[in-house]
């Protein structure tokens, strides 16, 4: 048996409205909300008395999504700082490509967003940028050039 796709990125968040505001002006689109408690859900992640809700973001392509999950109980825990640096270990950052990366950067800084570094333009193909949102949520953008 082959992979067949990657379905979705989990992200757990505390403020789920404003993640979800993030990634809808990214361009994103709420598939769906739920909520999941339940025996079968404390077994599947391995918590007792687990209660979340859950948001689904699609990219407007239909391949790419992203689950929000804002833990009711147990409560979520932090493990670490929110703002760590690109290089430190673990998922750092989701890619998306954006046909104009200025404007997607404007409209996310209206949301709080913050420039990692600076927009640069790669081997004269592309222009990227790392942007982060709510809750030290870095996202990479690439506009293709040409």
């Amino acid at each position: 048996m082959t992979l067949q796709r990657m379905d979705n990125v989990l992200i757990v968040v505390d403020d789920l409205e404003a993640v979800k505001a993030f990634f809808v002006e990214l361009g994103m689109e709420l598939e769906g909300e739920t909520i999941v408690e339940g025996p079968s859900v404390d077994r599947l992640i391995g918590l007792q008395n687990v209660r979340a809700t859950l948001a689904l973001m699609r990219t407007p392509d239909g391949h790419g999504r992203i689950e929000l999950d804002k833990f009711h109980t147990p409560e979520a825990i932090k493990t670490g700082p929110e703002n760590v640096p690109v290089n430190a270990f673990g998922l750092r950052r989701i890619m998306f490509a954006v046909d104009d990366i200025d404007d997607v950067v404007a409209r996310l800084r209206a949301h709080g967003a913050e420039l990692v570094g600076e927009v640069v333009q790669y081997e004269g193909t592309v222009r990227l940028c790392y942007i982060r949102g709510p809750e030290g949520i870095i996202v990479g953008l690439a506009e293709q050039l040409g």
